[in-house]
């Protein structure tokens, strides 16, 4: 049956035969608990940060019955001839409870060494809304019903942590590769290897009081830099400094607002080299000068992919800063050769690294870096297979794309940079404190796409990541010469607009006019993807639509410091702002940008007509400045040009939009 011991006056230690559980506050409002059939608990806490110290820990019961209470939460352990069981109440209302499935021991099926297949169930509630979990290609915001492998991949990042309509938030701290289900008869967490359970509850009256806690927890983005507000520019790929340079002046001799521009992928002279090729970037310093007298940052790519050829390589591998197989040889992905990646979870990887980007990057006056590559892709993916600093992949896999961007985070704090922000194609639970600003992978040039790319948006703001944005025009496979893209590209426009970050990007498929001005590079560039090859009925449209960006700049700015400030997404669901409306917690389709903002994106080829559901309060559309009652549903029509969005009477964003 087990038993209950208090400790400390604040947790209870439940033990019984091949299991050991710690149960203790962790911050105001939150529990921790530690599960493991070992007789050690490990204290390891892999990206979570130590707890404030403001918990109210209350301790009840006796050696077979016990409550925990820290504020709005309580646990009540119980013991029994099973094994026992976990209830977690908020406000005294049961919202969480382990489920029996006969054997307790079940949760443990032994791997290798101290490490386990864990499986953790609880019951599932009636009329229960789940989001978050991270980001991937699926038609599903609302994840009650569905099933997630917790696993990295291109287009997939995995941030194990969802909230719950009961007005509780899940974190599952472990990095190992698994599953979770948020099924109708159970929510299930699965690790397909490791050492212990790993997990924290926690409350709050609204979901801006949950997401606050949860950034207490693994930390607030820094203040976005007010660069990072406009308009980026970018596509797959500009060949060279000469074709990047013309561009940059294209857009100012077109009165163009443009704050970024990027240098993509093989730009350099080897995967793991570091460098310029100067065969195509022949004064890479003069290059930045010019662009930052056309108030443009430079953004260049850099991969974590190296090759047995790189100039690095001996080095890295002899020290054991790559990471490794367990049995066979190094490759771990077939991309222009047999390459691997590297260690970011090694010390020594993150200062040899960051020594070659300062030398080869940053001292041009580079400080702004798109972290590609960054879960990292490996093929197959067998994670049991890796070997890492911090263990094998099949215990750590998950943690990689945050230590990745770590190193430019640390690396650019270290030479006393404020404004950090790192484009990243992957994250993990506290990648938004160390700049991270995600985007959704390569994704199809589809109207499919641009549908699935407003829930990733959503569900990443409510995993704290509140940086994040879609290739403008997805990535692959874009005729910009058919109709269906240049409406596309359009409408994606449009949901640009309204995402924390305004990046156009895609390799587009050769137009009739491309002319190849580098053809002897390795990597072609693919077609143009500047806003004036759209057409020239888009042009004007689109020229408009990064013109409004830039007037909404000091509003984007005020929604990205609530970010920093208080953990907010600046995309938010429309029950984020309206707890309280039931509504608003079926709606995945339509948004709020910020407290103000009102965005009812339109995703599907041909439509011009949606409904639109305005929550209490009174609201101005930006299409006629009409106004409209909240609590009700109205029809809009938008024509191609236009995009169907509501301003909060009274504010001043709405001056943005004449």
């Amino acid at each position: 049956m087990g038993k209950i011991t208090f400790m400390n006056n604040s947790s209870i230690l439940f033990e019984r035969r091949d299991e050991t559980m710690l149960i203790e506050p962790y911050g105001l409002n939150c529990i921790r608990v530690r599960a493991s059939k070992n007789a050690k608990l490990s204290d390891e806490k892999w990206t979570l940060l130590d707890p404030k110290d403001n918990s109210k820990p209350e301790l009840s019961g006796d050696d077979k019955h016990a409550t925990l209470t820290n504020g709005d939460i309580s646990v009540r352990v119980s013991t029994n001839d099973w094994g026992g069981e976990l209830c977690f109440m908020r406000k005294g209302k049961q919202i969480l409870c382990t489920k029996n499935y006969g054997d307790y021991c079940m949760r443990y099926l032994h791997t290798e060494g101290d490490n386990y297949r864990i499986r953790f169930a609880f019951n599932a509630n009636d009329g229960e809304h789940i989001y978050g979990l991270g980001q991937e290609q699926e038609d599903a915001f609302d994840r009650k019903g569905t099933s997630t492998e917790l696993v990295h991949y291109n287009t997939k990042s995995v941030i194990p942590v969802y909230y719950s309509s009961l007005g509780y938030g899940f974190l599952w701290n472990n990095p190992a590769p698994g599953r979770c289900e948020t099924t109708l008869n159970h929510t299930m967490w699965v690790a397909d290897s490791a050492y212990q359970a790993d997990f924290i509850v926690f409350v709050g009256d609204t979901p801006k009081d949950v997401m606050t806690t949860y950034a207490d927890l693994t930390g607030y983005s820094p203040m976005m830099p007010k660069w990072a507000a406009g308009f980026w520019q970018c596509k797959c790929r500009y060949e060279s400094q000469d074709i990047l340079l013309k561009v940059a002046r294209e857009y100012k001799r077109r009165g163009i607002p443009i704050d970024a521009i990027v240098i993509d992928f093989f730009h350099w002279t080897e995967q793991g080299d570091l460098k310029f090729d100067p065969k195509y970037w022949p004064d890479p310093k003069a290059m930045c000068d010019e662009l930052k007298e056309m108030n443009i940052e430079p953004v260049v790519s850099v991969w974590p992919t190296i090759s047995p050829k790189s100039e690095n390589w001996r080095e890295m591998n002899d020290r054991n800063m790559l990471v490794r197989t367990e049995n066979g040889q190094y490759p771990t992905f077939d991309f222009f050769g047999m390459i691997t990646f590297i260690d970011p979870t090694n010390p020594e990887t993150a200062k040899f690294y960051w020594d070659k980007v300062k030398k080869n990057y940053y001292s041009y006056g580079i400080k702004n870096f798109w972290l590609d590559e960054a879960e990292p892709e490996v093929h197959p993916q067998q994670f049991a297979n890796l070997k890492m600093y911090a263990g094998n992949g099949a215990q750590t896999a998950l943690i990689y794309p945050y230590y990745y961007n770590k190193i430019f985070y640390d690396g650019l704090k270290s030479e006393g940079e404020t404004d950090i922000i790192s484009l990243t194609r992957a994250a993990y639970t506290g990648s938004q404190r160390v700049g991270a600003c995600v985007w959704n992978g390569d994704i199809m040039s589809s109207f499919f796409a641009l549908r699935q790319s407003i829930s990733s948006g959503l569900s990443m703001a409510m995993c704290g990541i509140p940086w994040w944005n879609s290739d403008i025009g997805g990535f692959l496979f874009g005729d910009t010469e058919s109709k269906t893209f240049r409406e596309l590209i359009v409408r994606w426009f449009q949901f640009g607009l309204f995402c924390p970050i305004m990046r156009l990007h895609g390799t587009r498929l050769n137009q009739s006019y491309y002319v190849d001005e580098a053809p002897d590079v390795m990597v072609k560039g693919g077609g143009y993807n500047e806003i004036w090859h759209f057409g020239d009925d888009n042009y004007p449209v689109l020229k408009k639509l990064i013109e409004t960006r830039e007037k909404m700049r000091p509003y984007t700015l005020k929604i990205a410091k609530e970010a920093a400030d208080k953990g907010y997404p600046m995309m938010r669901p429309m029950f984020f702002e309206y707890p309280d409306d039931k509504k608003c917690y079926e709606l995945w389709d339509q948004y709020m940008f910020g407290g103000d903002i009102l965005f009812a994106p339109i995703y599907n080829e041909g439509q011009t007509d949606r409904e639109v559901y305005l929550p209490e309060g009174e609201w101005i559309s930006v299409l006629d400045k009409k106004e409209y009652a909240g609590g009700q549903t109205v029809n809009m029509h938008a024509e191609v040009s236009e995009y169907i969005a509501f301003v909060k009477k009274g504010s001043e964003v709405l001056n943005s939009f004449e």
